[in-house]
């Protein structure tokens, strides 16, 4: 196979299921299932071929992935949450009502105006007056009802 990968990615497609199969015994050092399809061999092969050469995923996403498996061998009909991580020196920052409000994110806490508090959703109610979910406030969250404005009724 040529060098670059570019050339690499864009040969896979041109090779036959013979030579798919050997290429995937030397990256991943073991025989491809012989039921698998062509074109997911050529998706699995892209991806090892950019995984040596560029670096697979974080330890981070690796440690998600392995919690998210384990809670399912568990429990198959888990609800699985996509928790957004916001790391230690994010800035969050909100625009409410004409101001500019700015949330740094620390280890175990939130600094918001000089104070710092355990909760996004407690800054978000001093902003708003109101209770509001912190996350979906600060736009960590998607809310996931839709709310139809009621219609006039003529």
């Amino acid at each position: 196979m040529p060098d670059s990968i570019e050339h690499q990615l864009a040969s896979l497609p041109t090779l036959d299921k013979k030579r798919l199969g050997q290429l995937w015994q030397q990256l991943f050092q073991t025989a491809p299932n012989p039921s698998l399809r062509k074109p997911l061999m050529v998706q699995f092969l892209a991806y090892r071929i950019q995984e040596l050469a560029l670096g697979g995923l974080a330890k981070r996403s690796q440690r998600r992935i392995q919690e998210l498996a384990s809670t399912l061998a568990t429990n198959p009909k888990a609800e699985l949450s996509p928790r957004p991580q916001i790391r230690a020196g994010t800035r969050l920052v909100r625009q409410w009502r004409g101001q500019v409000h700015v949330v740094h994110v620390e280890d175990q806490a939130y600094e918001y105006a000089g104070t710092r508090y355990e909760s996004l959703s407690e800054i978000a109610r001093l902003i708003t007056g109101t209770r509001w979910s912190g996350p979906l406030f600060f736009g960590l969250k998607q809310n996931k009802q839709i709310v139809e404005a009621p219609r006039d009724r003529a």
